[in-house]
């Protein structure tokens, strides 16, 4: 006599074929689709900020990590996709704080010239 019963053996195979199939699936990653839209948003609002313009060594590289994410993502690397998107996400945001941090600059040079220029006028005026 069999010791398992035939319901016990397929019980068993049931359980060995589900513990199989959740670790093949645990082996793969999601897709990074938020990190990926979150990056896109991310160099778009560089590009908005004028990254092109004030940082362009950053935007540059934000868009070629961007791409090649992209292409990751076509392959199904996920775990590449995701890095890359990430570091795509950090080099925009660099782009976008250098390019505020370059406008403010360019304003508080008016704004030096603007005071210059009042000061002459008040001295002139006080002579």
């Amino acid at each position: 006599m069999n010791r398992f019963s035939r319901y016990q053996q397929y019980l068993a195979a049931g359980a060995i074929s589900c513990a199989v199939f959740v670790a093949g699936c645990a082996s793969n990653p999601p897709a990074p689709t938020e990190q990926m839209a979150v990056s896109r948003v991310a160099i778009a609002n560089a590009v908005s900020a004028g990254g092109a313009e004030y940082a362009s060594v950053e935007m540059r590289s934000a868009q070629d990590k961007m791409d090649s994410a992209n292409r990751a993502m076509e392959r199904k690397d996920y775990d590449v996709a995701l890095r890359l998107a990430e570091e795509a996400q950090v080099d925009a945001r660099l782009a976008e704080k250098k390019a505020h941090s370059a406008k403010a600059q360019k304003a508080a040079m008016v704004m030096q010239d603007d005071i210059r220029v009042l000061r002459d006028e008040i001295n002139r005026q006080g002579k």
